[in-house]
């Protein structure tokens, strides 16, 4: 039997849905990574980068077993949707209990789905480049120093402990410069 590694998506999936172990393990390892950089673009104060890269995870682990290759769209696309409905359903579920430090979740960038880009052309990576360094200059504009530290250091997937480590300051107040910077982003872009 030829190496599973060097497979295409589609024949993994097919193997994983016939039982095959390996496989699955194989697309759960390929696909960590973007399921990472998905979670990473939700906000879920009080919550953990990880506690929605699990829930990607659950949502990639269900496209396995529910992909079909006749509904027209690749696994890679399919797998995408099901990450990121997952992460958004479990966003919203935080958002309905009453009273929870987790109500306050929103997107930073795009709180619409979209599919995987087929080819990232030189004029998209140039165009994502100044966005990034119009945004950047916005949030230095609209935030404290310690605002802007704690978003950019919650955004690269710092936990909190890590975060008021490297800051000084204690728990308490790490959240409430996440809240100031939520709030002053959502009069900025909503």
């Amino acid at each position: 039997m030829q190496d599973l590694e060097s497979e295409k998506d589609e024949v993994l999936v097919s193997l994983a849905q016939s039982g095959d172990g390996k496989a699955t393990e194989i697309l759960l390892r390929r696909y960590l990574n973007t399921v990472r950089a998905r979670a990473r673009r939700f906000f879920l104060i009080g919550g953990e980068t990880d506690d929605l890269v699990q829930e990607g995870m659950i949502g990639l682990y269900a496209a396995i077993g529910d992909y079909r290759p006749d509904m027209g769209k690749s696994f890679k696309n399919f797998a995408y949707l099901c990450v990121t409905r997952h992460i958004l359903d479990a966003v919203k579920s935080s958002c309905r209990r009453k009273n929870s430090p987790l109500n306050q979740s929103m997107s930073l960038f795009d709180p619409v789905l979209s599919e995987f880009p087929e080819e990232e052309t030189p004029e998209d990576f140039l165009l994502e480049g100044e966005q990034r360094t119009e945004f950047r200059m916005k949030l230095l504009k609209e935030l404290s120093d310690l605002e802007f530290r704690v978003l950019a250091m919650y955004l690269e997937g710092m936990s909190y402990a890590r975060i008021c480590e490297a800051t000084g300051k204690d728990m308490k107040s790490v959240d409430n410069a996440l809240v100031r910077a939520k709030k002053k982003l959502q009069k900025i872009y909503l």
